[in-house]
């Protein structure tokens, strides 16, 4: 993907993708509005989430291996996966030893993270989205754009085209006639996706939360395809981050209140799935873990940049976001877009070595509306100004930071000096005067790379200390 300035730039070219965008989210923001009006301790609540999430954290190591020993006692195989390869290859591998080749899946951020479905189906495993938009992206061979409607720059005419042209390839086709009514939509991919539940061996999922009393994975969703997923399948593999450990079912209670209305503008879901490893007649009979880090642990080391794993993937900062409602998800370049991509991307990530991930932290004009929408409080305008400063600093001493670094030590030293000021304080003066222009709307190269889009402030006609001298320090 190119760095955010040109993906943005071509996406606020798509008129229509605009026009999706600027409805989907408005009304999602409405009816979020309604629900946190309901609740009057909405600001005690946020501060309640962030503690239970900062409390995880900070002993995240216990908690993890509490994790693992109770998946294991109920039979539950854990395994840890230091990056997206080891992860890919653990859940490729269980599909492998059963002889599995199609997979039906459950909405996942993390198997999206590390790329599980191109993964397993470079070793032919076909994995089949369950979630009504995910299966709008995957039959139109796109790419998500949002962390909870990842179709939501789809109107619904372009669905019923999509359904149309690709069903039948994948599956079940279309119903004959099919129109662009929302019900009937949703129809057809609940029989197109009946076939696949009832057919698949193996179910691949993620997790909300894992609470690590009881050895519980907790998955949030509002269509019954994961309760399918969840229950059908005989063996059940679930890719879980590292930092969806909370200690108690308690520390679940809080989570849980604002996941809902902050996400989907629901006062609860319809439904929300607790499962705690193998009974025996009831769902699989094999179920795996796999607990992902995949740079997580270096975010944790960000003093400042760990409050990101608090992110309970609510998407409420998207919704609020004047860039995001311009742009879509797609200008981010990763399956976490908008203000938590922004910050989260670089943070897992490193930065320094890719120009596109280094280019997220100014996806933003710092407005402050995402750390107002935050259930569990990040403050995600102060985070991207640090990681503004690491961009900056891992550049150091590079070509690109080389006329920047320029412009910076003549700055210096002219504000340095008194005597050097004033004489760039009248040479703007004269300036202005011989162009008799109050604003300047361009500079020559490389002066042009910031006018190109900013208006240039015009300079005083009279410098200040000249204003000064001749008032007679300001006395009239």
């Amino acid at each position: 993907m190119p760095a955010f300035p040109e993906a943005a730039r071509a996406a606020l070219g798509d008129s229509q993708l605009r026009h999706n965008l600027a409805h989907a989210t408005a009304t999602i923001r409405a009816r979020r509005r309604e629900v946190v009006a309901e609740v009057d301790e909405w600001e005690e609540l946020r501060l309640a989430g962030a503690a239970v999430k900062d409390a995880a954290l900070l002993r995240l190591d216990e908690h993890l291996v509490r994790l693992e020993a109770e998946l294991t006692a109920r039979g539950v195989t854990v395994h840890w996966a230091r990056d997206a390869a080891e992860a890919c290859a653990i859940v490729a591998g269980v599909a492998e030893a059963h002889a599995i080749t199609e997979v039906v899946k459950v909405k996942s951020m993390a198997t999206q993270e590390i790329g599980l479905d191109e993964a397993l189906a470079a070793r032919g495993v076909t994995a089949w989205e369950t979630d009504l938009a995910e299966l709008i992206v995957q039959l139109g061979d796109d790419l998500p754009s949002h962390i909870l409607v990842p179709a939501i720059h789809r109107n619904r005419a372009e669905i019923r085209e999509i359904f149309v042209r690709a069903m039948g390839d994948a599956g079940r086709p279309a119903p004959a006639g099919l129109t662009d009514e929302p019900a009937r939509l949703a129809e057809a991919a609940r029989l197109h996706l009946r076939e696949k539940f009832l057919r698949a061996r193996m179910a691949v999922s993620g997790a909300n939360f894992a609470v690590a009393e009881s050895g519980t994975l907790v998955v949030v969703e509002s269509e019954g395809n994961g309760r399918m997923c969840l229950t059908l399948p005989e063996i059940l593999v679930s890719v879980v981050g590292i930092e969806k450990v909370v200690p108690t079912f308690t520390d679940l209670d809080v989570l849980l209140q604002l996941l809902p209305r902050s996400s989907t503008g629901e006062r609860m879901n319809p439904y929300t799935s607790t499962w705690s490893g193998l009974t025996p007649g009831d769902g699989p009979r094999e179920a795996h873990v796999v607990l992902l880090d995949n740079g997580r642990t270096r975010a944790l080391a960000d003093e400042l940049g760990r409050q990101a794993l608090r992110c309970i993937r609510c998407s409420a900062c998207l919704n609020v976001c004047p860039v995001y409602e311009r742009t879509g998800g797609h200008a981010y370049g990763s399956v976490y877009p908008g203000p938590i991509g922004a910050i989260l991307n670089p943070l897992l990530r490193g930065v320094g070595t890719d120009e596109q991930v280094d280019s997220l932290p100014y996806a933003s004009s710092l407005c402050g509306a995402c750390f107002d929408a935050c259930p569990v409080r990040i403050d995600i305008p102060g985070v991207l100004v640090e990681l503004r400063a690491q961009v900056v600093d891992a550049r150091r001493g590079t070509a690109r930071h080389a006329a920047e670094a320029v412009t910076m030590r003549a700055a210096a030293a002219t504000l340095a000096s008194g005597r050097r000021l004033g004489l760039a304080q009248r040479g703007a003066g004269l300036l202005r005067r011989v162009t008799r222009r109050s604003v300047f709307s361009w500079l020559p190269w490389p002066g042009s790379r910031w006018t190109g889009a900013r208006d240039l402030p015009a300079p005083a006609r009279e410098p200040f200390r000249a204003w000064w001298r001749r008032t007679g320090g300001g006395r009239r």
